[in-house]
């Protein structure tokens, strides 16, 4: 029986089931290659961005927005790449858990998909 989300393990645990699907997908997984994508170094910083939305326990201290804008310097971003960025999300937070805290989980990555897209959208 699944679980909701309700700890830091918890995020952890679907935060590197949810890169290694990433990294490996054929759409997507390139960008992390030209990025120099760095995944020990990734995660925890997920991880706190995650708890601070999910748990209220607010760890991140960054502006994921400037990150994505540098990225798409390198390689262009775009709705076909949001698109499975967040089908890989769902699928991922389906396969572990189920509850309120998951349902947010699914619901917010939705909402930083789109504010992203439509931010790079502008800049191209």
């Amino acid at each position: 029986m699944k679980k909701d989300i309700t700890e830091k393990a918890d995020i952890l645990l679907l935060i590197e089931d949810f890169y290694t699907r990433v990294l490996s997908d054929e759409l997507i997984g390139n960008i992390f290659v030209v990025a120099n994508f760095n995944l020990e170094k990734h995660i925890p910083v997920m991880v706190s961005f995650w708890q601070g939305i999910l748990l209220n326990e607010h760890y991140y201290h960054g502006n994921p927005m400037i990150k994505h804008i540098e990225l798409n310097k390198l390689i262009p971003l775009n709705e076909d790449h949001f698109k499975r960025w967040l089908q890989i999300w769902k699928e991922t937070v389906d396969n572990r858990f189920k509850g309120p805290v998951a349902d947010n989980a699914l619901k917010r990555a939705e909402n930083i998909s789109q504010i992203m897209l439509n931010k790079l959208s502008q800049l191209n």
